[in-house]
């Protein structure tokens, strides 16, 4: 059998005792919990603590660490205040006679401010524009003095002016004093284009400045015809100037077909040029009759559509003279 061995007795474990603040602290502790005793490797509990646990709660730190958020922080210190406007404004405008009241007062405030004497324009005064002009400017922008600055779209009666045919450029500004002004440019005519429906003057560019009743009202300025060719004006002076060493023989320009020029000369003379370089080939022309005088003899057309074969057609009188001087000489023979 196995011997008997006496059992120990159970050892407490004291700490030692503490002086000053800590031993109230260690006092406190001791009462509030019972010291814990081993007994082979076993603890004996004391009764249940009833001290307060200062740590937070599962909902509580989640809580605060979003409160701690920046983006939260910045929501709760703006977007609150916005939020609570928008929602007083809400309430407020809700009423339609409220809205009805506060859409009357603006217009009322509006209507006192443009209808103030500072901003009332009196006159209209337009410059660089003659006597006709000046009167369908007047037409097409009929205003009713006195109007408020505030009621004149200045963009609109300017797009109407530059769209009459002689105004090439406009400004329209209201001046100090209650003064509409309007400025204007109006197109120089450089040449006369005459076609089926009448007598049109163009610019440089092409536009058309004005219609006149009869040629000999702008005698000065080269003539053009045919359909088309108020789009080649430019193509047009360019042969007028070539052609200046003429003089006054030159009668005008033809387009022919929307492809091409004809020279037109006193006499009845025509000079065909090609649809390709015709300015080239109007010098070619004219250096041939420099040498040989061509234009002067009884030549009716010089035909240059075919540059490699340049062909002169004789007038009817001077073919039928060939004809009787060729007949007159085999008839001898």
């Amino acid at each position: 059998m196995r011997p008997l061995t006496a059992t120990r007795a159970p050892v407490i474990h004291r700490s030692k005792s503490l002086a000053g603040p800590d031993a109230d602290f260690d006092s406190g502790a001791r009462s509030e919990a019972e010291p814990k005793l081993r007994l082979r490797g076993a603890r004996l509990f004391g009764r249940k603590s009833n001290r307060f646990d200062p740590a937070p709660s599962r909902l509580s730190y989640r809580v605060q660490r979003w409160m701690l958020t920046p983006g939260i922080r910045r929501g709760l210190k703006l977007g609150l205040p916005v939020l609570a406007i928008c929602i007083a404004v809400g309430v407020y405008f809700g009423s339609e006679q409220r809205r009805e009241a506060v859409v009357a007062y603006v217009t009322d405030l509006k209507t006192s401010i443009q209808q103030r004497p500072e901003f009332m324009v009196n006159l209209m005064a337009i410059d660089g524009a003659g006597t006709n002009l000046s009167e369908d400017i007047r037409e097409i922008v009929p205003l009713d003095f006195p109007i408020s600055s505030w009621d004149l779209d200045v963009e609109q009666i300017r797009d109407k002016i530059t769209g009459l045919n002689p105004v090439k450029l406009a400004t329209v500004r209201v001046r100090p004093g209650g003064i509409l002004q309007i400025d204007v440019v109006e197109r120089q005519p450089v040449i006369v284009w005459r076609t089926r429906a009448g007598i049109a003057l163009l610019d440089e560019t092409g536009a058309h400045v004005e219609r006149i009743a009869s040629r000999k009202d702008h005698s000065n300025l080269p003539l053009i015809a045919g359909k088309g060719a108020d789009v080649h004006v430019d193509e047009a002076l360019q042969l007028l100037t070539t052609a200046r060493s003429l003089g006054t023989r030159v009668r005008g320009l033809v387009r022919i077909g929307e492809r091409r020029w004809d020279l037109v000369l006193d006499r009845g003379q025509r000079i065909m040029l090609p649809t390709e370089r015709p300015v080239r080939a109007l010098e070619r022309v004219l250096a041939v009759n420099e040498v040989q005088d061509l234009l002067e003899r009884d030549v009716a057309v010089v035909d240059m559509r075919l540059g490699q074969r340049p062909t002169i057609r004789m007038t009817k009188a001077a073919s039928e003279d060939w004809w009787n001087t060729k007949v007159t000489v085999g008839s001898e023979q």
